[in-house]
């Protein structure tokens, strides 16, 4: 009987060394589309991985040889591994490496081989599918486009990386990239943890873990969050909040590679990747004594800085937008309707976001449902929601300077020529900026800083 999870064109790499598995992983995958290739003696074209969803079987006693470091082996194919082995795992901890989670017995029946490889061809499906979904990030502004051409060029580092940037501007987006396109750790788990939620006393159980028995209700041994990104990536989100006394816990993992439990003795040996993120200046905190400096250096091998949505300016956001909008009303409905309307699309690159992307996402999501619901782009309803955003949303310091310098004092011919020149053009900002020989974008600026708002969305529109 087959199983439930489609196995057809997978490659199965098979590291025998002095056991004899390789016949007998062919004849238990025989009645699937599975290719087992003997990789004692080969070398993996990285061609055909890139191409065929790919694992390794590979027996201990090729680390008994001394043939393989398993760290090198990943990085240069990058490939999820299952070992076999007659030995326990935890007969002897010192002899196995610590990726060593996929493990069949050497005496291993079909149904356990062909179990654990559909466990694992679902988890190589599902990094697939993130990996297409990072792919689709829009990065249309020159600032997001650089962005993504560091991670690019530090995605592969196995050293601490720090992301800067505000609320809501997609950091975890960005630790989510670095560990996918690692070629080792993107093969292990992500591990999310948002500092500033960690409540006051339980940080050592959370991080740590504990053995069962080591306090009242400690029924069942428990993985930290350390142990549990062992092998991946341990993202550790707004670490500018975590307190001084639990900081220098932190190093001491870092510095130790290793953690032990509440409740025993024996070290874990552990390898992952550190990505943190935060929205404080780190540099201020070392100075005012409430962020180590030691920590900050540890951290900050490699900084990444995330611009804000203003910063990605009227492009991102209209893309961004358009996205959100796909998302929520739904691909086909969506193409049975006109285009999204100018004005709308306009009023969006002109709204500022303190919140940024999370706030934009916010928005689209209320003119999505609302769309979905009536089945077209009801001027006057999505005009409301626009005015009610907008409404409570804080106005950024330079902004709120230039609302409140006197009228009197503007360039007011100026600001009557860009009045004249929007009605002549129909309010069509495109044509307008061609008729005045500036870009869209510095269009945009004037209105802003002029207090020059739509009017009657609906009549042009129309027209």
């Amino acid at each position: 009987m087959r199983t439930s999870t489609k196995l057809e064109e997978l490659d199965l790499y098979v590291w025998e060394g002095k056991a004899d598995i390789v016949d007998r992983v062919a004849r238990c995958m025989a009645s699937f589309d599975v290719e087992v290739i003997r990789a004692d003696d080969i070398a993996i074209s990285p061609e055909r991985t890139a191409v065929r969803p790919s694992l390794a079987i590979i027996s201990v006693s090729v680390i008994d040889s001394g043939a393989l470091i398993l760290r090198d082996w990943q990085a240069a194919h990058g490939m999820p591994v299952v070992w076999v082995g007659a030995a326990p795992r935890d007969h002897d901890p010192s002899m196995y490496p610590s990726e060593y989670s996929h493990v069949l017995p050497l005496d291993f029946t079909c149904a356990e081989l062909r179990g654990m490889i559909s466990k694992l061809v679902l988890q190589l499906r599902a990094h697939s599918a993130q990996t297409l979904e990072s792919s689709a990030l829009v990065a249309n502004s020159e600032c997001m486009q650089a962005l993504l051409h560091e991670v690019d060029t530090f995605a592969d580092c196995d050293t601490s990386v720090l992301v800067h940037g505000e609320t809501g501007v997609g950091k975890e987006r960005i630790a989510q990239l670095l560990h996918e396109k690692h070629s080792r750790y993107g093969l292990g788990p992500f591990v999310a943890v948002n500092c500033g939620a960690i409540p006051d006393g339980l940080f050592e159980s959370l991080f740590f873990g504990h053995s069962k028995g080591s306090f009242t209700g400690a029924v069942v041994a428990h993985k930290g969050y350390f142990e549990q990104a062992d092998g991946g990536t341990l993202f550790l989100d707004e670490i500018g909040d975590l307190p001084l006394y639990q900081q220098v816990k932190l190093l001491r993992v870092l510095e130790d590679s290793a953690v032990t439990r509440i409740g025993s003795a024996a070290p874990v040996k552990l390898d992952f990747r550190l990505v943190a993120a935060t929205n404080r200046h780190l540099p201020q905190l070392v100075k005012d004594g409430t962020f180590r400096a030691d920590l900050y250096y540890r951290l900050a091998v490699i900084e990444l800085k995330i611009p804000s949505l203003e910063e990605r300016g009227a492009v991102d956001k209209i893309a961004i937008f358009k996205a959100f909008i796909a998302s929520v009303v739904g691909v086909e409905r969506l193409a049975e309707l006109p285009d999204i309307p100018y004005w709308l699309a306009d009023a969006v690159a002109d709204t500022y976001f303190p919140g940024n992307v999370r706030e934009l996402r916010n928005l689209a999501e209320r003119i999505g449902v609302t769309v979905r619901q009536i089945g077209a782009w009801d001027a006057a309803r999505l005009q409301r929601l626009l005015a009610l955003a907008r409404s409570t949303q804080p106005v950024p310091a330079e902004i709120a300077a230039e609302v409140l310098v006197d009228r009197s004092k503007w360039d007011m011919a100026e600001r009557n020529r860009v009045i004249a020149a929007l009605d002549a053009n129909g309010w069509r900002r495109q044509d307008t900026a061609q008729h005045l020989g500036i870009s869209r974008k510095v269009l945009w600026e004037k209105m802003r800083k002029y207090q020059i708002f739509d009017e009657e969305p609906e009549t042009r529109e129309s027209e």
